[in-house]
């Protein structure tokens, strides 16, 4: 036999005999098959080797070493376990009765997946990481239907699932939303296809959760025609073999990872609960959650508590002295900037509109409450915990204060220096010491710098500008955080990620330190000395409403002017509103139309007529009324029309005018003054908008080539309430009366004789139904010029029509001319303004 035909024969040999079983090894698991702690190197693996399943070690690394028996993808990166931890004496048995049984080194069970004399006669681990049990013709059990922390890709989550780690799960409810749970009692974050925790959608059957390859989290029901998008991680369809999965980890926090195939690393893109210091819990029972740079870190309210776990700051804090055993008066510590977590559907809290210090003393004289936190934000809210569990919050960006129970006296905490974990670093001394030279060190200081500032700042011209900034820093609880541009900019990346874009200026999405997401608007045009500037956005901070943007704190450093306000997750209302066919999934129910409508209508009656000064907004619009994760709406911008300086002859100017074509009111363009009627009016436009979906402006076939607004008025007359409409509510469930009080509110508010138009207030009685009205007289038509640009980005005016003229003409504001006459004198102002 030739040495080449020999060749040819062990060739074929290897090919039939040793690569044909290794590939079937590596694919099917026959009974009887073992895997032992002691030997890691073994495994059981896919087709593709993609996947493996064996003993690997636990993470993070113990003495003795344990082992966890898990599916993990290429590199170690475990995607499900078999039950707890084991030592290195433990072993994995796919034994003939079918069942698959994890052991101890006692030969104890430890976790058995309960499938023994069901038939079973293989496993397989297939390419996408499932560990699957089959009888001869199905599947009996498999790791999917039943996951422990992780989803990845092809792995279907159902209602009936749920992932845990530690205290912590995680679960599909039956109206189509995501939930994570502390004990399986309180929900912190809740999100899908409804908004509520307890609404009831019947129409679902199945709702399921798919997490894509491309890194998109979806939920889907067989009777919804689209899927509802939940996440998309932020390295979203980049090329590569790359595994993204799905985990519930330890700190209560659900995050999508990435990991490229064989690095055994992995790289976070998504996180569910953005601000880690609201995951209920964190920091264990009465333990409060701040950040130290941007890490969450643990401690405790003050020195009346020590850690329950001096090495594990997560294991919360306990009170030296407990309240009952206490030999001295019991008093409330106070803790600014603080609240305590307060998520349905808990039972230990008990919610009042009081005052701070009724909300310290009620909790104080009552024997079921253990804390409370008050609310700084225009709710006038206190929350009453009853004794149970306290999960605390710290940030300065924080307008709420809290109260906790201790035996007096009250000893505050002093500095500390802490590492990522959450422990504490260096040589420790006696408590009372530290306080003791902390104080004393404090006053020296205090005292020294005190009597040198005064003696040689006593005669200075500038001593008096000066104590009025340190009174205006000093600003009592709820005032605006000072912020340096440089940190803006941080914040921002460099004003990297636009949002939008005003009359007033650019506006940028920001995180600050203490991972809070925010709006940070650049202004524009603003022309205040920094002492001037600083006291209106003290003035503008103290207006605290739920449906008022609100405003966190400012930059005023040379040349730049900065605010910075809560970030608004569902953006504008005209996103919703005139959404494009790319757009098509932006859509607001009616429910939520009229919900939006009445909370804007509140936001501007507190600014009209519950402020210490009316404020005058100049500006509603929809693209200025910003709605949250409830569609709960909010009234931006409303502090800048105090922020522009009145001297500046640039805003007082005809073509000037700060406002937006189609909601400008005609007072607006007779140079008139401008009184709280004028926001009414825009008011109307916007509300017309919410019922129609359409611009109160536009013209088409449809409306007669008439602006909307005026061909609706004649619409209504004929009783043609359906042509108003917005049609993409065709089929909804709409409330046709609150339909026709909006209609007639609208006409109402969008007279134009100022005085014809009803106060805020009135507009909201008129809304609920509590008061009732009569018809609305026709509201006479505008006539539109082209578009004027004026100075201030975004905006543009209109002229007054000649009705509008007459009007003041007879009022004896302007001189009596001919319409026509005034008409061209207007066109004649407007020309010669632009020249």
């Amino acid at each position: 036999m030739t040495l080449y035909l020999r060749l040819l024969l062990l060739s074929l040999f290897c090919h039939l005999f040793l690569t044909k079983p290794i590939s079937a090894a590596a694919a099917t698991i026959p009974l009887a098959s073992s895997l032992f702690a002691s030997n890691p190197n073994k495994t059981w693996s896919s087709p593709d080797s993609s996947f493996s399943f064996g003993f690997f070690p636990s993470d993070p690394p113990t003495f003795p070493p344990s082992f966890t028996a898990a599916v993990a993808y290429s590199g170690g990166l475990p995607i499900w376990s078999a039950g707890p931890s084991v030592d290195s004496a433990g072993a994995l048995h796919f034994l003939s009765s079918g069942a698959l049984r994890l052991v101890d080194g006692s030969n104890r069970t430890v976790w058995d997946s309960n499938t023994a004399g069901r038939g079973v006669s293989s496993a397989q681990i297939d390419d996408s990481g499932n560990l699957v049990l089959r009888n001869a013709t199905a599947a009996v059990w498999s790791s999917f239907d039943n996951p422990t922390d992780t989803i990845v890709p092809s792995q279907n989550f159902t209602v009936a699932k749920v992932l845990r780690s530690g205290v912590y799960t995680f679960k599909l409810i039956e109206n189509g939303n995501l939930t994570l749970l502390w004990n399986d009692t309180i929900v912190y974050w809740n999100q899908g296809l409804n908004s509520s925790v307890t609404s009831n959608t019947p129409n679902l059957t199945s709702p399921s959760l798919e997490l894509q390859r491309i890194g998109i989290l979806t939920i889907s029901d067989p009777k919804l025609a689209t899927a509802a998008i939940v996440a998309y991680s932020n390295d979203y369809a980049e090329a590569g073999d790359i595994l993204r999965f799905l985990r519930l980890e330890s700190d209560g926090n659900v995050r999508i990872y990435s990991s490229a195939k064989g690095s055994g690393t992995k790289t976070e893109g998504w996180a569910a609960v953005t601000d880690q210091c609201q995951v209920f819990g964190y920091c264990g029972n009465m333990g409060i959650c701040s950040y130290n740079d941007s890490n969450p870190i643990c401690g405790c309210p003050s020195l009346n508590f020590e850690a329950v776990d001096p090495k594990d700051s997560r294991k919360g804090c306990k009170r030296k002295m407990e309240i009952e055993d206490c030999p001295q008066s019991v008093t409330m510590l106070d803790l600014d900037h603080t609240r305590f977590l307060t998520y349905p559907p808990e039972t230990d809290s008990q919610i009042f509109s009081v005052s701070i210090s009724a909300c310290i003393l009620n909790c104080l004289v009552s024997n079921p409450c253990d804390a409370s936190t008050a609310l700084s934000d225009g709710t006038g809210m206190c929350y009453y915990k009853t004794p149970g569990y306290l999960s605390g919050y710290h940030s300065p960006a924080l307008t709420s204060r809290s109260f906790i129970k201790v035996c007096g006296p009250v000893i505050p905490n002093p500095p500390s220096v802490v590492d990522g974990a959450g422990k504490k670093k260096g040589w420790q001394m006696k408590a009372w010491i530290v306080v003791l030279v902390v104080v004393a060190s404090l006053l020296g200081l205090m005292a020294l710098e005190g009597g040198l500032w005064w003696w040689f700042c006593r005669n200075s011209p500038s001593f008096g500008a000066l104590s009025a900034q340190y009174a205006l820093l000093e600003y009592a609880s709820g005032a605006p955080v000072q912020f340096s541009y440089k940190e803006l900019q941080r914040a921002t990346k460099g004003f990297k990620e636009k949002l939008g874009a005003g009359g007033f200026g650019a506006v940028y999405k920001g995180i600050l330190a203490n991972r809070t997401v925010v709006a940070v608007k650049q202004l524009e045009g603003i022309e205040q000395g920094e002492k001037q500037f600083r006291m209106e956005v003290a003035t503008v901070s103290s207006t605290h409403h739920l449906n008022l943007v609100r405003l966190i704190g400012f930059c005023s450093e040379g040349r730049h002017r900065l605010l910075v306000y809560e970030f608004m997750k569902n953006g504008s209302l005209d996103d919703f509103l005139f959404a494009t066919e790319e757009q098509s999934g932006r859509f607001l129910s009616w429910e939520n139309r009229f919900k939006i409508a009445l909370g804007t209508a509140r936001g501007i009656t507190y600014l009209h007529e519950e402020c210490r000064d009316c404020i005058v907004h100049c500006d509603i619009k929809p693209e200025n009324i910003l709605l949250d994760e409830s569609y709960n709406s909010k009234v931006s911008d409303f502090g800048l029309a105090k922020l522009v300086n009145p001297k500046d002859h640039r805003y007082r100017t005809l073509t000037s005018v700060r406002g937006t074509r189609g909601y400008l009111a005609p007072e607006w363009l007779a140079n008139l003054p401008i009184t709280s009627q004028s926001d009414i009016y825009s008011y109307g436009m916007v509300l017309l908008e919410i019922v129609s979906g359409r611009r109160n402006f536009e013209v088409s076939e449809e409306t007669d080539r008439k602006k909307f607004s005026i061909w609706a008025y004649d619409a209504f007359e004929k009783g043609n309430v359906m042509g108003i409409i917005d049609k993409r509510l065709s089929g909804q469930d709409v409330d046709m009366d609150q339909v026709i009080r909006a209609i007639q509110v609208t006409f109402w508010c969008i007279q134009e004789q100022p005085s014809h138009r009803p106060m805020m207030g009135k507009v909201v009685q008129m809304l609920e139904g509590i008061t009732e009205m009569g018809k609305p007289p026709s509201p006479r038509a505008i006539i539109e010029a082209p578009t004027i640009e004026g100075p201030v980005s975004g905006t543009s005016t209109s002229l007054v029509a000649p009705s509008s003229i007459s009007s003041f003409q007879s009022s004896g504001v302007l001189p009596s001319t001919p319409a026509s006459n005034m008409e061209k004198a207007t066109v004649s102002l407007i020309q010669s303004d632009l020249s």
